[in-house]
């Protein structure tokens, strides 16, 4: 059984069909790419996935459970994890205490950085930063970390919900090419580890081609092909769509 299907999806805004009749699958411990050019539907997709959006028509499910228009935070409550373009975390806190809030959410208590909160789940978070690289910066605040590390510390919020399935908007955006390649390597090993499913969006295409087990490729709102990197990168029809000579 897939951990994520898409089943027909199709989303029009004021007539305009952004996404058409999207189907695909995702299996556990497999990283899954979505790409195409600006304005093929890839954002609304997404948004479709992570329940964001309702769409018009078309299921989404869950290892065998539909959750079409499920809420964010239902999706959260199901293992849904979620990362965005520009990584979003609590400058003000310690790495430690913004892995902590995390863990604390998972475990549906509050969390007041008073008395003895900022020791509640400390062996779980610094766990979690280690697995991403980050150990030996727990104490620093988030808001002086490098960018780079600042994308760490993103999916290591992300993994305090023990996510089956994780959606990366973007995860290398702004970050040089060398810290590109390392944090790929790192998703790839958490995917391996954990047997996440990973469905991410992405830019560079040195990071697709070298990080990706399967790509899906979006033009128009159709999915125009599917398949592994080397059968992606000698598609005649996404090589026509990426230089700009389809009519």
């Amino acid at each position: 059984m897939s951990l994520l299907e898409a089943r027909g999806l199709k989303k029009h805004f004021s007539g305009v069909a952004a996404v058409d009749g999207v189907s695909f699958h995702l299996a556990a411990g497999e990283m899954l790419a979505l790409i195409g050019p600006n304005g093929a539907g890839k954002s609304t997709c997404f948004n479709l996935l992570n329940g964001q959006i309702r769409p018009d028509t078309g299921q989404v499910v869950l290892d065998g459970l539909d959750i079409t228009g499920r809420s964010p935070r239902g999706m959260f409550r199901l293992g849904v994890g979620r990362t965005f373009q520009v990584a979003a975390t609590f400058g003000s806190m310690s790495v430690r205490e913004n892995v902590q809030v995390a863990l604390a959410s998972h475990a549906g208590e509050s969390f007041r950085l008073l008395g003895d909160a900022g020791r509640r789940h400390r062996a779980a978070a610094d766990g979690l930063l280690a697995d991403v690289g980050l150990g030996a910066r727990a104490d620093t605040p988030a808001a002086i970390l490098a960018y780079g590390d600042l994308k760490r510390l993103e999916i290591a919020v992300a993994l305090a919900n023990a996510p089956r399935l994780l959606l990366m908007d973007e995860p290398t955006a702004g970050m040089m090419p060398a810290d590109r390649r390392d944090l790929m390597a790192l998703v790839r090993q958490l995917v391996r580890g954990r047997k996440l499913g990973v469905l991410f969006t992405e830019h560079d295409m040195d990071a697709v081609f070298g990080s990706a087990d399967r790509i899906l490729v979006m033009n128009h709102g159709k999915l125009i092909a599917e398949g592994a990197p080397a059968e992606i990168r000698a598609n005649r029809l996404v090589q026509a769509t990426y230089l700009g000579e389809e009519n």
